[in-house]
């Protein structure tokens, strides 16, 4: 299965049987421990829970996460209507997206979707998953967009129980979370420079951000106590995400994590078994899962950017290839391009007439989305290496 080509949703319900996926899990708190191994919570799902789909290609954190989640509201759903078929899950999920107006909806009938709702939630899944929350602050959230995935699956149980202001319940968890983050960092007694700079960039995301001692703070507290303990969970690790780095927690930082979860009505001992599943999971990917740290943000965000454009088009080359042979001009131009500078009339002919292929290949219409036409110079950069190699990874074997 190819998470990054159109039809991966048709591909992973012919191959995961959905009595399987049902028996997986117990409840959705096991579901959740099942995510946290995986690396889901941490932003960074390195392997797929389980049952998992076959594949023949190493999946990339953002395929195994497109995977996780699809499959994470897949069993969510099956627990509230276990009779009910995936055709009936795929349309809850459309609707549910649509109604919580995440997913960039306005722009997803202007995308080259088909009405199947399969494709139609392929679309959703992958704009979801390159979209900025709260306030559309790029910086912070293309580091924490992953992380708080969670939500969704959280408000998504809400919508099947019938709660219509679901919009309201995501930004309310997700302001908690973030305003967490900030204290969470903030309680470190040597900050360093990166904690600096993502506090204020938390700062400015949140427009108005609280000191964990002043009383509004508190106020707010009492209203994450009314919250699922779940999400209490959830918040409490990814205040352990914040200052966690692989040593020994600082009397200051740990303070504050057992006063967080004394605040919000959890047991003793929460946090430190939230460090305790962080220490296990960075042993057993032997990386480092520290959230906050970036030696230059333009610099990360470009390689995250490259890597992505580079898989997707190595995923959709034998389309990209019939397109282009297509399009004698284009072809002619990006030949051109790779032994001399294009002049400004070549290069708005190449950014007009790719923009034109992206649209009728569902998995390149991230090019389509605001600042999508940013990464077109990566795309003309690796365009030229591309080989014929005839394949369809998601083809379904009768």
């Amino acid at each position: 299965m190819n998470p990054s080509s159109a039809g991966w949703i048709k591909k992973f319900i012919t191959e995961i049987d959905q009595n399987e996926l049902c028996m997986a899990y117990n409840e959705v708190s096991d579901l959740y421990f099942g995510l946290k191994s995986s690396g889901f919570i941490y932003g960074m799902s390195i392997v797929g829970i389980k049952p998992q789909p076959k594949t023949n290609i190493k999946l990339t954190v953002e395929e195994n996460t497109k995977i996780n989640l699809f499959h994470s509201l897949c069993f969510i759903y099956f627990k509230k209507f276990p009779k009910a078929q995936y055709s009936d899950c795929i349309i809850s999920l459309v609707t549910f997206y649509q109604r919580m107006g995440k997913g960039q909806p306005g722009l997803l009938h202007k995308l080259s979707f088909s009405k199947n709702p399969s494709d139609t939630l392929e679309g959703i899944i992958n704009a979801r998953l390159h979209e900025n929350n709260l306030t559309r602050n790029a910086e912070v959230t293309s580091l924490i967009t992953y992380v708080l995935l969670f939500i969704d699956l959280l408000v998504f149980e809400d919508f099947l129980l019938g709660n219509e202001a679901i919009q309201g319940s995501f930004d309310r968890m997700e302001y908690y979370c973030i305003q967490a983050c900030a204290w969470a960092i903030e309680s470190k007694p040597r900050p360093n420079k990166y904690d600096h700079m993502f506090i204020e960039m938390l700062h400015q995301a949140l427009k108005n951000p609280l000191k964990y001692d002043e009383p509004e703070s508190q106020n707010l507290l009492k209203k994450v106590n009314k919250h699922s303990s779940l999400f209490k969970v959830f918040l409490i690790d990814i205040c352990c995400l914040g200052v966690w780095d692989g040593r020994i927690l600082q009397t200051e930082e740990a303070n504050f994590l057992q006063n967080l979860e004394k605040a919000i009505g959890l047991n003793s001992g929460a946090a430190a078994d939230g460090i305790n599943d962080l220490d296990r999971f960075s042993e057993k990917y032997t990386q480092s899962v520290r959230l906050f740290e970036h030696s230059n943000p333009v610099k990360l965000i470009y390689n995250q950017s490259s890597a992505m454009v580079k898989t997707l088009i190595l995923r959709n080359k034998n389309r990209l290839i019939q397109e282009l042979a297509e399009s004698g001009e284009l072809l002619k131009l990006l030949t051109l391009s790779t032994i001399r500078d294009l002049n400004k009339k070549e290069k708005q002919k190449v950014k007009e007439q790719l923009l034109d292929i992206c649209k009728t290949i569902p998995s390149l219409t991230l090019f389509l989305l605001p600042g999508g036409s940013l990464l077109l110079p990566i795309m003309v950069k690796l365009i030229p290496a591309l080989l014929p190699s005839a394949f369809n990874d998601n083809a379904i074997k009768d």
